[in-house]
Parts: structure tokens; C-alpha cells; sequence
């Protein structure tokens, strides 16, 4: 599947971090993860940690698929309004749903502190405004239900606090104070040498799998270069790319365009730099970036064609810097990178976690939606309990089997 298209930001400027060789032995090994991109590093991270023996397997480098292409954003806010998350799955586990996306937030950094390494984490505010007056009632309710549930330090802004703190002009907001922003590429990698050197992880880039069967005891599975691999238990983190281990279609598939401005002399952009979306949908983002760059996403299509996605790359991005005038005028933005990649929801905006077959030693880590950073260290933390033979509280919340 082709992911995205060429020239994402963060590859161009952090380069080539880490490769390694394509599997070149049959290997036997306690846990099989497929996919080295930012889900399957927090998977061998978090089962590293527990004692599992680990190999991961990637037909590209790792890194290189859609992580390369990531914006980075660290939101608790699911892609699905609370009020409206509530009527799909109900309203304990819509609220527990959004409370685990803010912990999630907390224990990335955690793990940024853990393994010691400067993969650009940064704790940043969560701004959302009604694109439109019809907007405002709906944002306002969401407001509400956050603040009585104290699941963010939250804050109302009318008009003039709008205009005050960010520039622009906006019927209403919602100020929380609950986000982060992290380099997705670097997380990556700098997760696999620590892996590596921590618990001897075994990583393999150019290694496609072309056959696999699963029973109750053991997952087998074949290479594009005829390498056999035995492995207790296979996880799925092959992201957007894992219908084909699926017996159904769980996801929605759009295409999703960013561009990335030159560096400006300041860093100060609006009120402590935060990240900025809003409630139209699609809905444009925009966040900065350290070395003083601002990252505008959106205008996303509701289809994947790699074709169709490049030939309207050019077009989007001056769309986007036009969105993005209409709020800052003041600023000149000069697009210095654009891509464009793939991007993948679900009905109700959560993720899938576990086992589609309850007698399959086969796991799924599928984190779709704007919070797939979030939702893959949840995924972790889950398989991590399940594999060890622990009850996780949170596992029924995202499985195949949900309502």
C-alpha cells in the first residue's frame, strides 16, 4: 500500500536514524511483532519491559511507512465529540474512553523521560473553536460534559478571550490544557535502540511476510525471501496496512494533506504556541514545531488513490496556507515541505485492540483516528497484561467485539 507521499518533514530532516538488515535465518522467537513504525516501537517497549522476548519485522525501514508522515499531535480529544461518543458506546465508556487518551498523554512522557532521549515531546494546550455560530451550542455542550466529568483543565473562551489569546476571530473555544506534541519519526526509532540495547530486540527492515498460519500454540510465517519464522504470539502493527490479516474491514479510509511553513525569526505564534483545531469536518489543524516552523493539516478526501492524492497535493497546500491566512494574517507563511498520506478512522473514532479470533494467538494494535499515538500506547499497556496473563480493565473498551 502506498502510505503517503514523498518528502513528509520529518524524514527530510532527521534523514536515515537507524536501518537494519532484512532477515537473512529462519528464527524462532517468544513474540513476533509486524510493523517498526510508532505502534509496534511502543509495543516492544512495553512487553520489553515485561520480560518478553521480541523480534519486529518491517517490509520498508522502520519508521518509514505512515509514522514518517505523522503531524505528531497529541490530543485527548477523540476525533468523535464526547456527547456524540456517549450515544455510540455509552456513556462509562465514552468518559473512560477520553480519560485514558489524557493519562496516555502523561505516560508518553514517561517513557520520553525513561529512555532518555530528545524526540521533541513537549506539553502543549488543546485549543478547539466553532468554525461556525451553528457550532457554538454543540461545543459549548461538549464543555459541559468534560468539565463535570474533571477530565481536563478545560476553559471557555467567548470572542474576545478568542481574539485576545490567539488573533483571530471565532464565535467560541474550548481551552484544555491536556495536549502534547512529539517528533513521531524520532520516538520511533529512538524506542528500537533502547529495545535493542535493553532487552536485545531483534529488528528487520526489508522484510515483507507472504504466508503466515496461526493455531492456538504457535504463529508461522514465511518472508518474501523464504525465511521461516516461528513465533508464540504475533502482533498486528501494521497500521493501516493490517486488513490484510483481518477477516472484515474495521476502517474508514481517507487521504489527509500538511504543509510545514520556512522557519520564522520568532517563536511566539499565539497564546503559548498551542495546538489549534477546529470543529468543522474535516477540520484544520495547525501546531508549531521547535526549530520555529508551523504546521498547518486538513482538507482532508474521503477516498485512497495514491495518484489522485499526489496530483491534488499542490493544489490543497496552497489551500491550506489560504486557511490558514484567513486566522493569521500577520503571519507570512512560506511553505518550505508538503505531503500528503493516508488516514484511517473508525464508526465510533476508537480504536481495535486484541483478538478477532479468541482462540487465535494473533493480536491487533490498530490505532486509527487523529489519536493513533495515544491509542497505540494503549494498545501496548493492553497486550502487554493480556500476553503476561493479567485482567486489563480497559480490553473489553476496544475490542473486535464491542457493540
Amino acid at each position: 500500500m502506498d502510505l503517503r507521499s514523498e518528502y513528509p518533514y520529518w524524514l527530510l530532516k532527521d534523514g536515515i536514524i537507524n536501518s537494519y538488515p532484512s532477515l537473512g535465518k529462519d528464527i524462532q522467537i517468544e513474540v513476533l511483532i509486524i510493523g517498526a513504525g510508532i505502534t509496534g516501537a511502543l509495543m516492544a517497549y512495553h512487553l520489553g519491559k515485561a520480560g518478553f522476548k521480541i523480534a519486529i519485522v518491517d517490509k520498508r525501514h522502520a519508521g518509514m511507512g505512515s509514522t514518517a508522515a505523522s503531524t505528531g499531535l497529541l490530543q485527548y480529544e477523540i476525533d468523535t465529540p464526547l456527547r456524540k461518543l456517549i450515544s455510540l458506546v455509552g456513556e462509562k465508556n465514552a468518559i473512560k474512553s477520553y480519560a485514558l487518551c489524557v493519562e496516555a498523554i502523561t505516560k508518553l512522557h514517561t517513557v520520553a523521560k525513561d529512555v532518555a532521549a530528545d524526540f521533541e515531546f513537549e506539553f502543549k494546550p488543546s485549543f478547539q473553536y466553532a468554525s461556525r455560530q451553528s457550532h457554538v451550542n454543540d461545543l459549548r455542550k461538549e464543555f459541559e460534559l468534560r468539565r463535570a466529568h474533571h477530565l481536563s483543565q478545560i476553559e471557555w473562551l467567548d470572542p474576545k478571550d478568542i481574539k485576545a489569546k490567539f488573533g483571530f476571530d471565532a464565535p467560541g473555544g474550548l481551552l484544555s490544557a491536556d495536549g502534547a506534541q512529539v517528533n513521531a519519526y524520532k520516538l520511533t526509532h529512538h524506542l528500537l535502540k533502547y529495545c535493542i540495547d535493553k532487552f536485545d530486540l531483534q529488528v528487520y527492515d526489508n522484510t515483507a511476510i507472504v504466508k503466515s498460519k496461526t493455531s492456538g500454540t504457535e504463529a508461522e510465517l514465511m518472508t518474501n525471501e523464504g525465511r521461516r519464522i516461528k513465533a508464540k504470539h504475533l502482533i498486528i502493527c501494521a497500521g493501516y496496512e493490517s486488513e490484510s490479516y483481518l477477516p472484515m474491514k474495521v476502517e474508514i479510509r481517507n487521504t489527509t494533506y500538511a504543509i510545514i511553513s520556512e522557519p520564522f525569526a520568532s517563536n511566539k505564534f499565539w497564546f503559548e504556541n498551542a495546538l489549534i483545531w477546529e470543529t468543522a469536518i474535516p477540520y484544520l489543524y495547525m501546531r508549531t514545531t521547535r526549530d520555529n516552523r508551523i504546521l498547518v493539516g486538513g482538507r482532508d478526501d474521503h477516498f485512497y488513490n495514491p495518484a489522485k492524492r499526489d496530483r491534488r497535493l499542490p493544489d490543497k497546500a496552497e489551500k491550506l496556507v489560504k486557511d490558514f491566512n484567513k486566522r493569521f494574517p500577520h503571519l507570512p507563511f512560506k511553505i518550505d515541505f508538503q505531503w500528503a498520506g493516508i488516514f484511517c478512522a473508525t464508526k465510533d473514532g476508537l480504536p481495535f485492540i486484541g483478538k478477532v479470533d479468541k482462540q487465535s494467538n494473533t493480536y491487533f494494535a490498530l490505532g486509527f483516528g487523529g489519536n493513533g499515538i495515544t491509542f497505540s500506547l494503549m494498545a501496548a499497556e493492553i497486550t502487554r497484561d493480556v500476553l503476561s496473563g493479567k485482567k486489563n480493565e480497559n480490553a473489553d473498551l476496544f475490542s473486535f467485539s464491542r457493540d
